[in-house]
């Protein structure tokens, strides 16, 4: 279960990946909302302050999801929302560069329910 009004926005270009992430969060009682690509999920975020996190691709056209991380965390007022790769993703400086720009956890795909919902409560998104 997570904590009240928790609000995750989901960005990636996959309908499908979007569908798998919104099947998952909203089972442990998340509110989504959804983005293709990270100029996308930028817009979001200033039209929805109640966001907690971050569902972000790496691979996506206009804005990926490594700029979409530099973007939030050079904006002070981004500093409480918590930001999880979920990705294909899997070499190590990739992992590396990710969290050093700001990502909070990275998770490789494919992934299963348990992993999220981990990762999520590692974060105190959702209750142990």
């Amino acid at each position: 279960m997570s904590l009240p009004q928790a609000h995750a926005l989901i960005i990636d270009d996959s309908r499908v990946m979007r569908a798998i992430l919104r099947r998952i969060l909203t089972n442990t009682g998340f509110k989504i909302s959804e983005a293709v690509n990270g100029l996308e999920g930028l817009e979001r975020l200033t039209l929805n302050d109640d966001i907690s996190i971050c569902l972000v691709d790496w691979n996506m056209p206009e804005m990926n999801g490594y700029e979409f991380v530099k973007a939030v965390r050079s904006d002070k007022s981004n500093k409480h929302i918590w930001l999880m790769m979920v990705t294909t993703e899997t070499e190590m400086s990739r992992v590396v560069k990710a969290m050093a720009a700001g990502a909070n956890e990275y998770v490789m795909k494919p992934f299963t329910d348990d992993v999220i919902v981990d990762k999520l409560r590692l974060l105190g998104l959702v209750a142990a």
